[in-house]
């Protein structure tokens, strides 16, 4: 599991999936969710603005990797 620092408390997915380098816009971001191939810490998320918090953990369905929201 990779961690993600973020500097706030608070990050909304599609903000989180730029910042961590999984897509390379909000269109993309917004594309993907969508889609329902994002999970928030298990579940498929379909809201963009889904308000992440330390401690959250996203995923793609394409991939096995998981990224841990963490405070930094």
């Amino acid at each position: 599991m990779k961690e993600i620092k973020i500097k706030s408390d608070t990050i909304n997915l599609d903000q989180f999936l730029k910042w961590a380098n999984l897509v390379m816009s909000g269109g993309e971001a917004k594309h993907l969710i969508q889609a329902g191939e994002v999970e928030v810490n298990g579940e498929i998320e379909l809201k963009r603005g889904k308000t992440l918090k330390v401690g959250d953990i996203v995923s793609l369905t394409a991939e096995d990797n998981k990224y841990k929201v963490s405070r930094g």
